[in-house]
């Protein structure tokens, strides 16, 4: 047998979720326009998954954040299972850290002895919410507590009893209870209505004084569609839906926890826990940061800070350890970056037709980066899979260089092969020095002085630097170029026509204020041409003078070629 064993890798041995008894299905019909409750799990969920879990200083800087960003629903922890976590809420209450418009909620499981630990944690507080929860699965029920069903409800009716009775005992506090029916996603939709119902027989719930029901994907093991239609199927059967805030929480088993939110919204969730950029068990918890993102890209507030996701990156990193990917959706490092040759093309002329005032309507970015933080530096980048778009925006950005079509085609093959040899991208001060570096020659030939004449006697007097021989020619025509190509065919008898040509202005304080691009027919070669200077005429000498010297040595190379050829 060989080291692998093919026969492990078994499709066979796995099922199909069960799928959701027949319903009215409204969910794929409807569209969202506003947003859902948001509830960061950071301190309790993201904490528990990290191998080194947070310290309370840590959890301090962590939670500051989390307010910073404007989320008004807080797990912050375990404190009947954590010392730590206990600690923490009494920092929060007696510091008085928890804005009036925040509630924390803490997590407990259904055990008396727990439950009065829990309410001992939170003495001081002006609201909070306890989460009650327990095991509801087939699996869990069968394999984990060797109990039927009665047996599970039993357990959460007794569970939702001493929270009730605990509750009472501080009748200042504004009191919100919640339940989960932990591993929703595996239970039977029946049995989840069924133990909700009886938990909320308990708590007795009112339109004006709503229960949570939590309904976890705790392990994701079927695509979004399918928890859509658990939410939804849910929505429509539980009792007494008017008194009841239906809540979810997805995990990332399948890649699919943001998208199982966000549909569970369009089936009727109101409220969704999460973490800031996705940390959590296994493959981690549905992204708060990525959801709200996705909803403020469609026109909807997600009423939620976000214009600073650096900051948010830097403080989860530093409290979990965690590096972000630099393709994480909406903030990555990388998401607002373009190699690829079309796409920078089709972005920088999106960019120059943009308006202020009309909606967002730039190919490839789906928002506009500023919005969060960002700019264009990072937009179009180079290396040797982009093209002559990239190039240009990178120049035109960083030095003002504004470059002809027929200069980007002649320039990009020298980028990309640039590219190629440094195997990396190219930063736009590469890219100008490339393009200098091929086609800007002052030698031979240099410019040394020239005067231009006009009206009826308009030409130029030019003197030439040709090694150490100083050349003074003379020449008419229309403009300061065709003069000078006719003082110079005139003297060394080759003809050289203006193919087409291109000037402006640089700004700036330095010596170069103006750029100029010629493209030449020197004898019958067409040459590609640059050159600065201090203004657009002298710009332009100097780039017919760069196009003649590059002709001569292309001239020369091409002889020396043959006479090796022979």
């Amino acid at each position: 047998m060989s080291a692998f064993d093919h026969r492990a890798f078994d499709h066979k041995k796995y099922r199909p979720a069960p799928r959701v008894p027949a319903f009215d299905r409204q969910w794929p019909d409807r569209d969202l326009d506003h947003a859902p409750i948001w509830v960061s799990e950071d301190l309790r969920d993201g904490n528990q998954a990290l191998l080194e879990p947070m310290s309370v200083e840590q959890k301090k800087r962590f939670w500051h954040q989390i307010i910073k960003v404007g989320i008004k629903e807080v797990m912050v922890g375990f404190p009947s299972a954590s010392q730590p976590d206990y600690d923490f809420v009494r920092w929060l209450i007696e510091e008085n850290q928890i804005p009036d418009d925040v509630t924390i909620a803490v997590l407990v499981q259904c055990r008396e002895h727990l439950i009065e630990k829990t309410f001992d944690s939170l003495v001081g507080v002006k609201r909070a919410i306890i989460h009650l929860y327990n095991s509801t699965s087939t699996t869990q029920r069968e394999r984990v507590f060797e109990m039927d069903r009665a047996g599970i409800v039993d357990i959460a009716v007794q569970g939702a009893t001493w929270v009730k009775t605990h509750a009472e005992r501080y009748p200042d506090v504004d009191w919100r209870f919640q339940y989960s029916p932990e591993s929703f996603s595996s239970t039977e939709i029946d049995f989840s209505l069924t133990i909700c119902e009886a938990v909320m027989d308990v708590w007795q719930p009112t339109p004006d004084n709503k229960c949570i029901l939590n309904l976890p994907t705790t392990v994701e093991v079927a695509g979004p569609h399918h928890h859509a239609d658990q939410i939804e199927y849910f929505c429509q059967h539980i009792k007494n839906r008017d008194s009841v805030i239906i809540s979810v929480h997805t995990h990332n088993d399948r890649g699919g926890a943001v998208a199982s939110a966000e549909l569970a919204l369009l089936a009727g969730a109101e409220r969704v826990e999460g973490t800031l950029l996705g940390n959590g068990e296994r493959t981690g918890n549905m992204d708060i940061v990525t959801l709200a993102m996705n909803l403020y890209s469609q026109g909807i507030d997600p009423e939620l800070d976000l214009s600073r996701p650096d900051e948010i990156i830097q403080v989860v990193h530093e409290c979990t350890g965690i590096q972000m990917h630099p393709r994480h959706p909406w903030v990555g490092e990388m998401v607002y970056t373009a190699f690829s040759g079309s796409h920078q093309d089709a972005i920088r002329k999106s960019l120059k037709k943009q308006q202020p005032d009309e909606p967002w309507q730039v190919a490839y970015l789906p928002i506009d980066p500023r919005d969060i933080g960002r700019d264009y530096q990072a937009v179009i980048r180079v290396n040797s899979q982009s093209g002559k778009g990239g190039m240009a925006f990178l120049l035109e950005r960083d030095y003002g260089i504004s470059l002809p079509r027929w200069m980007m085609l002649a320039l990009a093959p020298h980028v990309q092969q640039e590219s190629e040899k440094r195997a990396s991208e190219l930063s736009s001060e590469v890219i100008r020095e490339v393009m200098f570096d091929r086609f800007q020659r002052q030698a031979p030939l240099s410019l040394a002085d020239y005067r231009l004449s006009k009206g009826q006697d308009e030409g130029i007097e030019v003197t030439l630097w040709q090694g150490a021989e100083t050349l003074r020619l003379s020449g008419k025509g229309n403009g300061a170029m065709s003069s000078f190509t006719a003082a110079w065919q005139k003297h060394s008898g080759v003809s050289v026509g203006i193919i087409d040509y291109s000037e402006h202005s640089l700004g700036g304080d330095s010596d170069a204020n103006a750029i100029a691009f010629v493209q030449l027919n020197v004898g019958g070669q067409r040459i590609c041409a640059v050159a600065e200077d201090s203004d657009t005429v002298s710009a332009s000498l100097k780039a017919v003078i760069s196009g003649i010297n590059l002709a001569e040595s292309s001239a020369t190379s091409a002889m020396r070629e043959m006479e090796t050829a022979q």
